[in-house]
């Protein structure tokens, strides 16, 4: 694929102008894939500042990037003007402190956590693992993976109750009063994390519990994150709409703050509840069925699509 002219210049003038510059799907505040919610969740560790450019919302930047870069999938991350990678590069740096330095932030130091290992756990992990490395990783979502595979040369390891767990860096920082014990299900028996550093999920509001928290003056933060043609067409009355100066609002917000996300159908807003809760955020809602359901069960009065 050719880039014209004019596309090149408006990509090399977003890098160019922003010391740090993150071409994305969705923006800071509403990541719209996986690959770059994990990117923005770095960046957002290690800085208060830097640019997203959401490619989603312009298709000749969003393939434009691809050939810039010579790079084929997106996020992309600039530091300076220098191309730095996407997600798994940037990961790898951030996790051996590399990234930290680029930026020119302080290397953290990373803390060895402390996991307890039941002893029915420790026994059933070592007829697993047979000798192999184990490796314990847990993301942004605080879900948590037991899996075998060599270890990495920054991977941390772990000791408890004879069996070693290897983490990334990452996890580490996840991982600090762990507990994995084994507990029976109705398939036989399977291990549990308990992990006191996992954020309160996200829970689920329906339509009418909505109208009546609003009814009853109940304080909270109502935010549309579908796209702007959608809030032409349909929306609830006192929605925000989520660009990046709201979620930049939101971020500022009592931890506490009461937030209810609707979309559509309720997918979308899902993710961006996650997105929340994830940042921090211990009271995220989010709105069953979206607007079709409140159209549907509140106020037929709004207009279904």
């Amino acid at each position: 694929m050719s880039l014209d002219q004019a596309t090149r210049d408006r990509i090399a003038g977003l890098v160019a102008s922003n010391r740090v510059v993150l071409f994305m799907k969705g923006h800071r505040g509403q990541p719209q894939c996986g690959f770059s919610a994990r990117v923005v969740g770095m960046l957002d560790d290690l800085l208060d500042e830097y640019e997203t450019v959401d490619v989603l919302s312009d298709p000749e930047v969003r393939e434009g990037v691809k050939v810039f870069s010579s790079w084929p999938t997106i996020p992309q991350l600039y530091v300076e003007g220098e191309f730095i990678g996407g997600c798994d590069i940037v990961t790898e740096m951030y996790e051996s402190g590399e990234l930290h330095e680029k930026l020119g932030v302080p290397k953290p130091e990373w803390k060895v956590p402390s996991i307890t290992v039941t002893d029915d756990a420790a026994k059933a992990l070592r007829e697993a693992a047979g000798g192999r490395e184990l490796h314990l990783k847990i993301d942004a979502r605080f879900q948590t993976q037991l899996f075998l595979a060599p270890a990495g040369e920054n991977d941390v390891a772990v000791e408890s109750n004879g069996v070693t767990l290897y983490l990334d860096r990452s996890s580490c920082q996840r991982a600090d009063g762990l507990t994995i014990r084994v507990q029976q299900t109705a398939n036989g028996p399977a291990f549990q994390v308990d992990n006191p550093n996992a954020p309160n999920p996200v829970k689920q509001m329906t339509p009418a519990e909505l109208k009546q928290r609003m009814d009853a003056g109940e304080k909270l933060h109502l935010f549309d994150v579908r796209t702007p043609a959608e809030r032409a067409q349909a929306s609830i009355p006192g929605a925000r709409l989520v660009d990046a100066d709201v979620a930049a609002e939101i971020e500022r917000l009592d931890k506490d703050a009461m937030l209810v996300f609707h979309c559509h159908h309720g997918g979308r807003s899902q993710a961006a509840a996650e997105h929340f809760r994830e940042r921090g955020f211990r009271n995220v809602w989010n709105l069953t069925g979206g607007i079709d359901a409140w159209s549907r069960e509140v106020d037929p009065s709004v207009p279904r699509y």
